[in-house]
């Protein structure tokens, strides 16, 4: 990737406000277009949004937009929209019990409310923080009780924790997901808010610990560091999913849902996984050592080191291998006919080419991962290079031919891929391969990256998943 070294928050002010005025007009738009009783909006087709039945996990996506856009705008209107949608339709996902997804669907509603109450842009209400906080404690808990353990591994990956485990995906008990890196950290503001899950006997299971395991599985199983023997061991790349034998608890394979293979490297995977560490390492920032070392069991500085070189890891094989020379990537790294693109990692990524689907929303999510990092390490240290990157791909992603300006696309970041082995990304006549549709995935990070983008220009505090003290 060619970063930009000037690329700056200030800079990107026009365009960040571009980015939710557009999301403004294409949030009110879907809201009065769409009927729920047709299930959730997932991904458009020829510009309109359509649904898809796999798991529910994009609901608090839509009303999320409506919120980050009032955020940025200081639209109470539309904030107060994304109020009423969340309380009338959001709580059945608190209680799903069949999804990995919590952090997705209730932080990005109830999650984005509460921060808003905390940072006094909203008129407070005693109840709606109660509900709020409810709604997330609860959340928490239920992700937390997706609960498989795993057979101990002594590994600097893991920092020699003495247990190991998971949150297992939607396929099963014996699944990991690279996807929940993201998704765990409503665990961290559930235990914020005091809140264990309670198991038989009365037994209180600590929701920061789980967190960390969670976390520091991953590390060990679906994301590689470049230290085996093992030809597919990249460092930096990451496997979508692994699988145990249930058993015993023992690791047997690793697979992809939605990547080409185990052992190429779907990238919104790769995105989720640089995210996830990146904004957990943040959230530790926030907790005494000793407040760590009572909830989990284990030194806050062993967790720490590895999750740092979780986030470096990934990080730079986006930045080395993974990315075109603009920064934006395609949907997966070992994808079969990427090499018909010639040397594609030194020109611009093509969304419009015959082989090979870009998948912008991995590169929105990707883009926040890096300048969390880099502002994690320091803005003028060892993470000025994560920051500019990340700068430098928000600037390219905050216009055409990423931002979707038509008012009749409903759709806000084109060029977006859900499923592609499985066909369900639309491929407009005339064309090899999917191009110029949205998700609602997409839409919610580019908001998001907008708003982080924003805040970091000095228009309000630095906006975080937990609760700042």
């Amino acid at each position: 990737m060619q970063i930009d070294p000037k690329a700056s928050p200030k800079f990107l002010a026009s365009a960040t406000k571009r980015v939710f005025e557009l999301a403004a007009r294409k949030a009110k738009n879907i809201d009065k277009t769409w009927d729920p009783a047709d299930g959730t909006p997932v991904f458009t087709v020829e510009g309109k949004y359509t649904t898809r039945g796999w798991t529910e996990w994009t609901q608090g996506f839509q009303y999320g937009c409506m919120i980050l856009a009032g955020d940025g705008l200081k639209d109470d209107k539309l904030i107060q929209l994304g109020k009423r949608r969340t309380i009338k339709h959001m709580l059945p996902h608190v209680t799903h019990t069949g999804v990995h997804d919590h952090g997705f669907n209730n932080l990005s509603t109830y999650g984005n409310l509460l921060r808003l109450l905390k940072e006094k842009r909203m008129s407070y209400d005693g109840w709606e923080e109660v509900a709020y906080s409810n709604a997330i404690a609860a959340s928490g808990a239920v992700q937390a009780s997706r609960w498989s353990g795993t057979a101990p591994v002594k590994s600097k990956h893991t920092a020699n924790a003495p247990a190991l485990g998971y949150i297992y995906s939607f396929n099963g008990p014996h699944s990991l997901f690279i996807d929940t890196m993201r998704t765990t950290r409503i665990l961290g503001v559930a235990w914020q808010l005091g809140h264990p899950l309670m198991h038989e006997g009365d037994r209180a299971a600590n929701l920061l610990k789980r967190s960390v395991l969670h976390g520091l599985t991953t590390s060990h199983y679906i994301v590689f560091h470049g230290d085996s023997e093992h030809t597919y061991d990249v460092r930096g790349r990451t496997a979508h999913e692994g699988t145990f034998n249930r058993n015993d608890g023992a690791f047997r394979a690793r697979a992809t849902q939605q990547g080409y293979s185990p052992f190429s490297t779907w990238t919104r995977g790769l995105a989720w996984a640089m995210l996830g560490y990146a904004e957990e390492l943040e959230f530790f920032k926030t907790i005494s050592a000793a407040e760590f070392k009572k909830a989990v069991g284990m030194n806050k500085a062993d967790v720490v080191k590895v999750y740092e070189r979780n986030a470096k890891d990934t990080c730079d094989h986006y930045l080395n291998e993974a990315s075109a020379l603009d920064g934006v990537t395609y949907w997966d790294d070992g994808a079969p006919n990427l090499h018909k693109l010639g040397n594609w990692q030194n020109a611009p990524a093509d969304p419009y080419n015959d082989h090979e689907p870009v998948d912008a929303s991995a590169s929105a999510i990707a883009a926040q991962g890096l300048i969390r990092f880099g502002n994690y390490l320091g803005k003028t240290g060892k993470g000025k290079k994560y920051l500019q990157a990340g700068l430098t791909l928000a600037g390219t992603l905050f216009d055409e031919p990423y931002l979707s300006t038509k008012r009749d696309h409903q759709g806000l970041l084109l060029h977006s891929i859900y499923h592609w082995p499985n066909g369900w990304d639309h491929v407009p006549k005339g064309s090899k391969v999917a191009h110029s549709e949205s998700s609602l995935w997409g839409d919610y990070h580019l908001l998001e990256l907008a708003l982080l983008v924003h805040r970091m220009a000095g228009n309000g505090p630095y906006p975080t998943f937990f609760l700042s003290k």
